[in-house]
């Protein structure tokens, strides 16, 4: 099978749990979920509301009816930001962010004239939550940042940040891509007023599935209309949670699949996934210093990171060696820039890119010693 280490872009394997449930619901049920009355939709029904409350539960949230189900991190983002954000609203944003966030803001910053401040970082990603307070203006309508780098993995002093904007009255939409999963989220502690999600990395579920869980009684306007199942006279999108930013067939297989990921994690333990993981990323960090002609990035310190590591060999492109490795070791890790130049730009790397480890709960310290092991063959 080879050795995964691209977990930051999607993990792998998942739990036989997770393939098992999405096969057995299009197998065994296969029907919409509140498109009928009989038995089998009824039972779509529970399941999409059961994972709300599963999804609720993991991040301290108790409105199961304002878990809103998009099909990626992506959807989930522009969903927030497109139905906050109005022309020439002034927005404030981290200087690591994906793609994600930042070619959905440039683009409103052309076509509605938003304005945009990013935050500077230190090299290794840190930034300090008091830099924000000289950006905020009267105008401002949106703080969005990511939790953790894709890039670097430095974790951002989220909970800080979030007072900072709860002291302004502003609205706090969190990019949870490479956290959700990984590590504790409490919305009510962390002081997140929006938190998208997605399914497939560190939630150990299907591709096509995510969210957004919405902690705030501000108005977003939904960025599409059309079928929900149910007020079919009335001719525009429902007002109420979560029908408002909820149209169309759901993916209630991802759905399903989503659903037993999530009870996957419960049993496991946050915490003990996010030490394994912690672990994993201090010995990674321990051996590679030891290959020749490395240059590590971010904080090099597994209490200030998840386990995104990003590296260079002196003198190789990053493409040419993730080949190498792949062809040759059949190790499997990313190459370029990793959807963030915003984060390459910080560590002078925009031109070049990086290559960058993904660890995830399945790896284990033997994968790591053959990826160094490769390096130093190189």
């Amino acid at each position: 099978m080879g050795i995964y280490l691209d977990n930051a872009a999607t993990s792998f394997p998942k739990p036989k749990e997770v393939a098992t449930a999405v096969y057995d619901f299009m197998v065994n049920n296969g029907t919409s979920s509140g498109r009928g009355s009989y038995k089998k939709a009824m039972q779509s029904d529970y399941i999409v509301y059961e994972c709300r409350k599963l999804i609720g539960k993991l991040f301290n949230f108790d409105n199961p009816k304002k878990v809103i189900f998009t099909s990626n991190v992506t959807d989930s983002l522009n969903i927030a930001m497109r139905g906050i954000l109005k022309e020439n609203d002034h927005v404030i944003t981290s200087s690591l962010e994906h793609n994600a966030v930042w070619r959905c803001l440039k683009t409103l910053e052309r076509d509605i004239n938003i304005k945009i401040d990013t935050v500077e970082c230190s090299k290794d990603g840190i930034t300090n939550p008091q830099d924000i307070k000289k950006y905020i203006k009267k105008d401002t309508a949106l703080i969005v940042f990511t939790q953790a780098s894709n890039v670097l993995g430095t974790i951002q002093p989220i909970r800080e940040i979030g007072a900072i904007a709860r002291e302004h009255n502003i609205p706090f939409l969190v990019d949870s891509a490479q956290s959700a999963g990984a590590m504790k989220i409490d919305v009510k502690e962390d002081n997140i007023d929006i938190l998208a999600f997605t399914g497939h990395k560190s939630l150990l579920g299907p591709m096509g599935t995510g969210g957004l869980i919405i902690n705030t009684d501000i108005d977003i306007k939904p960025l599409k209309a059309g079928g929900t199942g149910g007020d079919s006279a009335y001719e525009y999108q429902p007002d109420y949670y979560p029908n408002h930013l909820e149209t169309g067939t759901s993916n209630v297989s991802g759905i399903a699949g989503l659903r037993e990921a999530i009870k996957f994690l419960n049993k496991e333990g946050i915490e003990n996934i996010h030490n394994k993981e912690k672990e994993l990323t201090k010995y990674a960090l321990e051996k590679l210093e030891t290959v020749k002609d490395i240059e590590i990035y971010g904080p090099k310190d597994c209490e200030k990171m998840l386990s995104v590591i990003s590296f260079n060999i002196k003198d190789k492109r990053p493409e040419d060696v993730g080949s190498i490795l792949d062809q040759k070791y059949n190790i499997m890790l990313r190459a370029g820039l990793h959807c963030a130049p915003t984060a390459h730009s910080v560590i002078g790397t925009k031109e070049r890119g990086t290559l960058r480890i993904g660890l995830g709960y399945f790896n284990e310290k033997e994968d790591i010693d053959k990826l160094v092991e490769a390096l130093n063959n190189l």
